[in-house]
């Protein structure tokens, strides 16, 4: 066990944050947290790091953890260059490798000195015990791994990026090898050939991992546990992204069918009180029926929370089909800069794009994606003889990767008049209002927008626009996973024609019908979706669809299990509608059984009495016993 937490809370002044949190992390745990923006995920990881304490409950620290915290440039010695800062986490291995020199130089000079010797062992079985002939190679797989072979390892940090920092930061992290490693969202400014290391790495990490991200496809590679953080309570689900979904949804089902059972059932027996406390005749069968209702509130079924509402996005709403074939690019040169800094990334391009295909644009950084999509639209120039054609009918939107093209000084509202100069307010307030920005947010500048909320206004921007040709540059980038999916769905459902860049594995194996991979100058196409890619690209082939088959013994077994699951539900109502009905009998048999003690002529008989006493005993233990049964099956 490497942490454990036990009913824990934190507050902020007055804002609770969370409460009630029980969770574990064991050994070789591979858990995503995920939640929106403003969960609680950073508080929760920083309780575990002990760089704040819980306002009540218990976190419990295994022995000899060690936790590996990575931040966002966090870690790093200023002034340092790549090497040293690598070989500063094997600081003691590197000192004991002098002591061993030195020991052995004293051993040249005086070879019969058995402590010497004794010193020498020593200190040799310390340096092998940390592995200490091996040192340089670690340093040089992560470095390489982490995309750090081309840099030359005597950079200094300090010409680093930001993002280049991060992934130093990562890989310091992992030759440090802590028992509990923590990454905020690792997969920042990481390109395809990097992440897929990372992955392979973090698998057979010795270590618990503990993963803050937005990368689906990532979660879905390498956790086994996904830990929700919503509305100030955690949950914890088994399995990856995909199956935590699935669970999630379904869990969500279940307790809203629950609930409304369980309303509508006290709302039955409400209705059976009204009509019958006051009649004299049926005042017991009432009051055992309040107490049920009782008993049913005393333990709710608990009604589902209603998730935090994503944005709504319809992108099918549009008038006509172009024509088949919907673009033809010819001999297209990419080129970036002028006149001497003029640098050719794509010569002769050759592209066509057919109505409803969707295609996907990949590459590293840097080899031409945006600026593609760019010329494609007209925007960049094509170099000489290019031509770009694009079909009659067709009406493209253009979702652009930075928000440089929205006017900061404008406010929401405005922006939408911008674009929509005919449009009345309504309609456009409904769009914002469908992608979360409400109520004032509509007056707030552009320039004071997150960047999350920049890109739910360039998507009402597109909603509006109706075309049946969307372009879109990284369109999931600042965007949380609700939203995510919520746009996945979308562009699943849309008919139109789709070319966009991405870097997000999870929609790239979802969405595309065709990849085109941009690599040292060249344009490489591939049939299929993300993981077809990948197949192809090592060399393997296209899988063919499946034939669909029809096996008989599937169908039959479900079929069996389906008649059984009705005769099941047949003999539930059955035993539900009995005991209903024994409720009531036995209910009117006790109050018979109390009318007959309450009368005078029967206090005259003691053994009459005795009798008369002991059967309604016996008679409320049965129903006792009844009306638990009939509440277990009214919940089933």
């Amino acid at each position: 066990m490497q942490i454990s937490l036990e009913n824990i809370a934190k507050s902020f002044g007055s804002d609770l944050i969370f409460s009630g949190v029980s969770a574990r992390i064991e050994d070789r745990d591979r858990i995503g947290l995920v939640g929106i923006n403003g969960a609680g995920k950073t508080t929760l990881l920083n309780i575990i790091t002990g760089g704040l304490e819980p306002d009540s409950g218990t976190v419990t620290r295994g022995s000899g953890l060690s936790i590996g915290y990575q931040r966002q440039n966090a870690g790093l010695q200023k002034g340092n260059t790549i090497l040293e800062e690598m070989r500063s986490v094997f600081a003691d291995v590197y000192a004991l490798e002098e002591q061993l020199q030195k020991t052995a130089e004293e051993m040249s000079n005086d070879p019969k000195s058995a402590a010497l010797a004794d010193r020498y062992k020593e200190l040799e079985d310390a340096f092998l015990a940390r592995d200490g002939y091996q040192t340089q190679v670690k340093i040089d797989t992560v470095l390489t791994g982490m995309g750090f072979a081309a840099h030359g390892y005597e950079k200094s940090i300090d010409k680093l990026s930001g993002g280049e920092q991060t992934r130093l930061a990562i890989a310091k992290l992992l030759l440090e090898q802590p028992s509990l490693l923590i990454l905020d969202e690792p997969t920042n400014h990481l390109d395809f050939k990097t992440l897929g290391w990372l992955e392979e790495y973090l698998a057979s990490y010795k270590g618990a991992l503990l993963v803050v991200s937005h990368d689906r496809y990532f979660l879905d590679r390498l956790c086994g546990k996904i830990w929700e953080m919503e509305y100030g309570e955690l949950t914890v689900f088994p399995g990856n992204y995909t199956r935590y979904i699935q669970l999630r949804d379904e869990r969500n089902i279940r307790q809203q069918k629950l609930y409304e059972a369980q309303q509508a059932e006290i709302a039955k027996l409400q209705d059976y009180v009204d009509r019958n406390l006051v009649r004299a005749s049926t005042t017991k069968m009432a009051q055992s029926r309040r107490r049920m209702i009782q008993r049913l509130e005393a333990e709710p079924a608990e009604k589902p929370k209603a998730r935090m509402k994503p944005p709504v996005i319809h992108l099918n709403e549009y008038a006509g089909e172009p024509v088949k074939d919907v673009l033809l690019a010819e001999d297209l040169d990419v080129a970036v800069g002028e006149g001497e800094k003029r640098r050719t990334l794509l010569a002769g391009v050759e592209l066509s794009v057919a109505r409803g295909d969707k295609i996907a644009i990949i590459g590293g950084n840097g080899t031409g994606k945006s600026t593609l999509l760019k010329c494609l639209l007209g925007k960049h120039d094509l170099g000489p003889g290019a031509r770009v054609t694009w079909g009659r009918g067709t009406r493209i939107s253009y979702y652009d990767q930075g928000s440089d093209h929205l006017d900061g000084n404008l406010t929401v509202l405005d922006t939408l008049w911008d674009y929509y100069p005919k449009s009345y307010e309504t309609p456009l307030r409904n769009m914002l209002g469908a992608m979360g920005l409400k109520g004032e947010d509509v007056f707030k500048r552009v320039s004071q927008l997150s960047g999350g909320e920049k890109a739910r206004l360039k998507l009402a921007v597109i909603c509006l626009a109706k075309s049946n040709v969307l372009i879109l540059d990284e369109p999931t980038n600042h965007l949380d996973l609700s939203t995510k999916e919520v746009l996945e769905q979308a562009l699943a459902e849309f008919t139109g024609t789709l070319i966009m860049v991405s870097h997000d594995r999870y929609l790239l194996d979802r969405i595309p019908t065709r990849i085109i991979e941009l690599e040292g100058g060249q344009l490489r196409q591939y049939k299929g979706r993300y993981t077809d890619y990948l197949r192809q690209a090592a060399g393997k082939p296209a899988p063919e669809p499946a034939p669909r088959e029809e096996p008989k013994k599937p169908e039959q077994s479900s079929y069996a299990k389906g008649k059984e699951q009705r005769r099941a539900d047949a003999l539930r109502r059955k035993e539900y509608a009995e005991t209903e009905k024994l409720v009531t009998q036995l209910e009117r048999e006790v109050w018979q059984l109390e009318q007959q003690i309450a009368d005078p002529a029967t206090a005259a008989d003691y053994l009459l009495l005795q009798d008369l006493c002991a059967q309604a005993e016996e008679k409320r233990d049965a129903l006792s016993k009844a009306e638990d049964r009939w509440l277990e099956l009214s919940e089933e």
